[in-house]
């Protein structure tokens, strides 16, 4: 597949996105990044090929160890951890916003509901791969125990992210298309 010298750079600005939010952390009574904000942000504004090459970019970044995940982490230590399923997780969630704003477009109930599907086959994936990580280490979890651990702390937060990221989409989404997005 190649690339132009502006897909290039979309991507890289991409990446630069999910880093940065991945690097914000909000106090509440769990730490939560904007690191699904921007996965979904990014996926919306720069289209399937453009927002998944984002998101591989960041997990390739962090795997060789360049401190682009959360807490400025990277490491494949990072992706094999018990969390490690939720940035490999992020790959679904822009697979999924990426092929319904393809196939739909932009509108506002589009990109709720993709965003909402594509978090939640990341919270599938990531409890998922908590659960085998979690258990090997000799702890019994049970998924009531996982979810409530790694899922339930966050949906209201992501859900206003979601709502965010929608809405910043469709406000940016005109002078984006205008000025950036290949024709």
């Amino acid at each position: 597949m190649k690339l132009s010298v502006r897909e290039l750079t979309l991507i890289a600005i991409g990446i630069a996105l999910i880093t940065i939010c991945s690097w914000i952390s909000v106090p509440l009574t769990i730490p939560v990044t904007l690191q699904t904000f921007a996965v979904c942000l990014v996926t919306a504004l720069l289209g399937l090929k453009m927002g998944l090459w984002s998101v591989i970019g960041f997990i390739l970044l962090g795997a060789v160890g360049i401190p682009v995940f959360s807490g400025f982490r990277g490491g494949v230590g990072v992706l094999l951890g018990v969390t490690g399923g939720y940035i490999v997780g992020f790959l679904f969630t822009a697979l999924t916003v990426g092929l319904a704003v393809k196939r739909f477009g932009r509108s506002f109930p589009v990109l709720i509901l993709s965003m909402v599907l594509g978090i939640l086959l990341c919270y599938a994936f990531g409890t998922a791969w908590f659960m085998i990580i979690y258990t090997r280490g000799g702890n019994a979890v049970t998924l009531g125990s996982a979810l409530g651990m790694c899922v339930v702390p966050y949906l209201i937060p992501d859900g206003i992210k979601i709502v965010l990221a929608a809405a910043l989409v469709r406000r940016l989404w005109p002078a984006v298309s205008k000025e950036l997005i290949p024709a």
